[in-house]
């Protein structure tokens, strides 16, 4: 088979790959879209896959090793990722000179607009106020609205540049009058000057932004670099929001910050460990927002997904003018 989906979570293809978006693919490609292949079978079918050019994932895509991939795919040459971080499992394909195609610039969307909306309700203490509202403790709201800032010329610290951190950045320059901080080490002047923001150190962003939200790649060099040394430089009535990876922060020093000033807030999305074991004080503390990781693409926000991937697999038979490629530079970076 020219091209075969590929997942251990089989009903993940199917939520992603839309009916109408496996037909497109069919114009294109002799593919069996009622069969979702899983690691297991092709290794207990090791030669079943000789011929087998593209490969069409998402998220449950399996790791092979390059030995692996040179016995169960030695025609292979493209592998389109229907989801975000290829992380756990391109490099060894990419060494294999197999061309990876991601959509996490599709998956970049939602999240972008999910921490937009965010920022500009923190802007406003909501999720101060809702608490105290909601809780018929009214002087308590009436005081939080006197310390309202708004959106209006604040100060909002961006801790990460890539895919979700620039579309985040764009999204607020485009419709707000606001100051943006960013910490990346990656983010070179020209961007910055490009992206309108100021670079600054991480110690910076909590010091002098009314929000921070943060958006660092997922790896080794990030792991809890998020502590009490940021946390606690946060003034009073700010608000960090975190859509990218629990692992950057250390929740202790996170809760110890907002112990220490009730009116400071903290809006996650994600947490390490997902969810927060059960005696986790994040459940217990009235100004931490906790949601399911829900940033990301759901429902038919996860067909934008596929769609990319198809525009993505029609250059593969035309102009090859690919706009989704990974390369080795982004690994270092990504996700």
């Amino acid at each position: 088979m020219e091209t075969i989906l590929l997942s251990n979570t089989p009903e993940k293809i199917y939520s992603v790959y839309s009916e109408n978006i496996l037909n497109e693919f069919s114009l294109h490609t002799k593919i069996d879209t009622s069969k979702c292949y899983c690691k297991d079978y092709i290794t207990m079918n090791p030669f079943e896959f000789k011929d087998t050019k593209y490969i069409l994932s998402t998220w449950g895509m399996p790791f092979f090793s390059k030995e692996e991939i040179s016995l169960y795919f030695p025609s292979l040459e493209h592998i389109f990722y229907a989801a975000g971080s290829v992380q756990n499992f391109a490099r060894p394909f990419m060494d294999c000179s197999v061309y990876v195609h991601s959509a996490y610039m599709a998956n970049a969307v939602p999240v972008a607009e999910y921490t937009v909306s965010q920022i500009i309700l923190a802007n406003k203490c909501f999720f101060q106020n809702t608490y105290y509202q909601s809780n018929g403790m009214l002087n308590e709201a009436i005081s939080i609205k006197k310390h309202i800032k708004g959106t209006y010329g604040c100060n909002i610290g961006i801790i990460g540049a890539g895919a979700i951190g620039t579309k985040v950045i764009n999204m607020l320059n485009e419709s707000y009058n606001v100051n943006i901080f960013v910490y990346d080490p990656f983010l070179n002047d020209n961007k910055a000057e490009l992206l309108n923001v100021k670079k600054v150190n991480l110690h910076d962003i909590f010091t002098n932004c009314n929000v921070i939200s943060n958006h660092l790649a997922n790896n080794e060099q990030t792991k809890q670099m998020i502590d009490y040394d940021c946390f606690s430089l946060m003034g009073s009535y700010t608000t960090f929001i975190n859509t990218g990876r629990g692992a950057q922060v250390v929740e202790n020093d996170l809760i110890r910050a907002l112990i220490e000033d009730s009116s400071r807030c903290a809006v996650l999305d994600v947490t390490d460990p997902e969810p927060p074991v059960s005696e986790s004080k994040l459940y217990k503390i009235p100004n931490v927002y906790l949601t399911s990781h829900i940033a990301g693409s759901m429902g038919d926000e996860l067909y934008r997904m596929s769609k990319y991937m198809l525009e993505e697999f029609i250059s593969t038979k035309t102009d090859q003018n690919f706009k989704h490629l990974i390369t080795y530079s982004m690994l270092k970076t990504m996700a």
